[in-house]
C-alpha cells in the first residue's frame, strides 16, 4: 500500500456560483399546448406557429414539446380539434331541422372570423378529430327527420361547409391588410376594423339565404 495522503476533496467558496441541478423537464397537456399554439396564431398567423414558437409561449424548450407532439402537422389538427370545441353546445333539431343547420352553419362562419387560420387549416388538410366527428355526427342526427339518403345528407353537410368557408374567405379578403392591431395603444384603429369586420344585416341575410337554397334544394 502506498503511504502517500489520500487527495482531499475540494470544497467550493463561498464567492463561487454551484453548478444548478437538472430539475423535472415541465409538464404540459396537449390541451395546454393546443390553447398556447392558438393563441400564438390568432396573432402571428401560420407564419408564425413553430414548435420553437408555442415552447417560448410555455415557458419551455422545443424539444419537451415532441413528448406530446410529432410534427407541426399533428399540432395543427390538435388545434383544430381544441378550436372546434367552441361549436358547442350544439343546438337541437328536432323537427325543425333547417332552423337547427343554418344555426350550425352560423356558429361555424363564427368560429372561423375568431381563428382565420382555421380556414386554410381544414381546406389545406382536413382532419376528422374527435370534435370534428361529433359535430358531423350531431349535424346527421339534426337530419334524421328527412328523407333523403345518407349520401345526400353527407353531400349536404359538405357544402354547407363550403358556403361557410366561402364567405368567411370574403369577409377576410374585404378587410384592410394590416397586421395585427394594438387596442390599447391605436383604439380607433382597432375599433374601426372591428366596425368594418362586422358582417351588416344583408350580408348575414344573403349567408342565410344561400344555405337555406341550398340545404332545401339538396334534401327536399
Amino acid at each position: 500500500m502506498s503511504d502517500q495522503p489520500r487527495p482531499r476533496k475540494r470544497r467550493a467558496s463561498a464567492t463561487e456560483t454551484p453548478r444548478p441541478r437538472r430539475g423535472p423537464v415541465p409538464a404540459h397537456s396537449r390541451d395546454e399546448i393546443a390553447a398556447a399554439a392558438i393563441t400564438l396564431t390568432d396573432h402571428e398567423g401560420l407564419a408564425g406557429l413553430s414548435m420553437r414558437a408555442v415552447a417560448a409561449a410555455l415557458g419551455t424548450g422545443a424539444a419537451s414539446l415532441y413528448r406530446y407532439v410529432t410534427s407541426r402537422d399533428e399540432l395543427l389538427g390538435l388545434m383544430t380539434d381544441h378550436a372546434m370545441r367552441e361549436l358547442r353546445p350544439y343546438p337541437r333539431g328536432h323537427d325543425q331541422w333547417l332552423d337547427a343547420m343554418l344555426e350550425m352553419s352560423r356558429r361555424q362562419l363564427h368560429l372561423y372570423r375568431r381563428h382565420p387560420w382555421l380556414v386554410d387549416v381544414t381546406q389545406q388538410s382536413p382532419t376528422f378529430g374527435s370534435e370534428a366527428l361529433a359535430w358531423l355526427d350531431h349535424c346527421l342526427q339534426v337530419l334524421e327527420p328527412v328523407t333523403a339518403s345518407s349520401r345526400a345528407k353527407f353531400e349536404a353537410i359538405a357544402m354547407a361547409t363550403g358556403v361557410t368557408t366561402l364567405f368567411a374567405r370574403s369577409e377576410r379578403a374585404s378587410q384592410l391588410a394590416l397586421p395585427p392591431i394594438d387596442s390599447h395603444a391605436y383604439p380607433h384603429v382597432a375599433r374601426a376594423i372591428s366596425a368594418d369586420a362586422t358582417p351588416k344585416p344583408t350580408d348575414r341575410d344573403l349567408f342565410e339565404d344561400a344555405l337555406r337554397s341550398l340545404l332545401v334544394g339538396l334534401l327536399s
